[in-house]
């Protein structure tokens, strides 16, 4: 094993050295919803809690399309760096940051106008909607900033520069979390606003993490060369499709994916408040080792931007797979704790016993699709850093909604499993999308590889 793996170990530092940071950032987007779930679990009780994943599962979907679009800019950046055409890059940007603009604002309309109507007839609980719909407004109203943050943030990605947005995301968990405790309970004079108090946070945070962040790039003298053709005179339709015509496909593979995460939660709650939390508390805990993941992800899909436009396929490939080994430990493990301390883990969220008993049973099958979950988002990100995106759209819709919520639908509502049927139908989902999208990669990658290696031979 020593012998096989040897070869893989530059590519295990290099993908860490980027990942690590990218990780951390990725968990800052799932750690605010983690905190806002304690906060109202432990401080505003189960109904609360049961609002807060009404709400999240809604918002959710939105937020993902949005940082799917924004991804879009990534690989682009990763490509042309690894050409030194640095002037692309900044014109990318201005034509990122109108892109994601407009589509934060798209978002927000469609989320509180749209989404809000939709609650009132998806049968939930009427003591839960009284409690969302303000709650609603608020973490709405965060997608602009959010996408002003990810904008600089995936430049300055794409360029391998990582660190910074994981600083600005740890301080922005940490103010988040003081605010909504500050908010919820009525501290320091300010009276108490329940649910609404971490929707006032949450707008906060990304706010301030958007201004810093941008302040970042434009003032650091490292993205100075990359930023001499950054100017609002350069956004042309040309260069917006180029961006669009990778970042709505992933926009749509992570709405296929979350949106029927999304929509198991409207089922939990056609089974009761309480199925409703439990689902909330065990998808957090699930979310963080997925968004653990996603930040490998990411890091992969920027080395497989690099290695795709140097057309250094072998190097591309040794990466991906160290990549998916990186993924499979990792998911191992945390699949481990999960299994062995399911009892204990919700108590994190929320205090009600009956609550926790649910969520406890959620958490093994949470485990079981750890390993799924974490290679299937590991082949998104290579196959994005190649540029290849129309199929694994279609792979992700056919696996999510073809297979995962109809199976989960069926056995967890017609067949009386309750809320274990629902997610065995998840784990399907994820397990046909690992499959077929790593069928994917070494279909591509080898083809690639054999075109090269033909070219060079016709050349001699």
């Amino acid at each position: 094993m020593s012998f096989t793996f040897s070869k893989y170990v530059p590519y295990y530092r290099e993908n860490l050295k980027l990942a690590i940071p990218v990780v951390i950032s990725q968990l800052g987007h799932t750690l605010v919803h983690l905190s806002d779930s304690v906060i109202v679990g432990h401080f505003a009780g189960t109904i609360s809690l049961a609002a807060v994943s009404l709400v999240n599962s809604v918002f959710v979907v939105a937020m993902v399309a949005g940082l799917g679009l924004a991804y879009g800019l990534t690989p682009l950046i990763a490509q042309y760096n690894g050409q030194k055409n640095y002037a692309e890059c900044g014109k990318l940007l201005s034509n990122s940051l109108f892109i994601n603009v407009m589509s934060g604002l798209l978002l927000f309309i469609i989320i509180y106008f749209g989404a809000g109507k939709v609650l009132d007839h998806l049968g939930q609980s009427p003591e839960v909607l009284a409690q969302a719909k303000p709650f609603l407004l608020l973490i709405s109203a965060s997608i602009v900033p959010l996408m002003l943050f990810s904008t600089f943030k995936q430049f300055a990605e794409g360029l391998g520069f990582t660190k910074q947005a994981m600083n600005i995301t740890i301080w922005g968990n940490a103010l988040n979390i003081c605010l909504g405790i500050i908010f919820v309970k009525g501290m320091f004079g300010i009276k108490p606003m329940g649910i609404s108090g971490v929707g006032y946070s949450t707008l906060i945070d990304r706010t301030l993490m958007a201004t810093v962040m941008g302040f970042y790039v434009f003032k650091s003298d490292r993205f100075k060369p990359y930023l001499r053709d950054f100017s609002l005179g350069y956004i042309k339709l040309q260069r917006c499709k180029e961006i669009l015509k990778l970042g709505a496909p992933i926009a749509m593979q992570y709405t296929f994916e979350v949106s029927a995460f999304s929509a198991a939660a409207v089922l939990m709650g056609q089974l009761g408040a309480v199925q409703q939390a439990a689902h909330q508390v065990a998808i957090n805990m699930a979310s963080l080792t997925y968004m653990m993941a996603s930040g490998i992800s990411s890091a992969a899909a920027i080395k497989s931007g690099n290695y795709f436009g140097a057309k250094s396929y072998g190097d591309l490939r040794a990466s991906a797979m160290a990549s998916y080994h990186i993924v499979l430990l990792f998911m191992t493990f945390t699949a481990l704790i999960l299994v062995i301390f399911n009892r204990a883990l919700p108590w994190i969220i929320t205090s009600d016993p009956a609550v926790v008993e649910v969520a406890a049973h959620l958490l093994i099958l949470a485990a079981i699709f750890q390993i799924f979950d974490g290679t299937q988002v590991i082949g998104l990100g290579i196959l994005r850093g190649m540029g290849d995106v129309n199929v694994p759209t279609f792979v992700t819709f056919l696996a999510y909604w073809i297979v995962g919520l109809p199976l989960g639908y069926w056995l967890g509502l017609k067949l009386g499993l309750g809320p274990t049927g629902v997610w065995y139908g998840l784990v399907a989902g994820l397990g046909v999308a690992s499959v077929l999208l790593y069928l994917r990669f070494t279909s591509t990658t080898k083809k690639h590889i054999e075109n090269y290696i033909f070219n060079d031979t016709l050349k001699i």
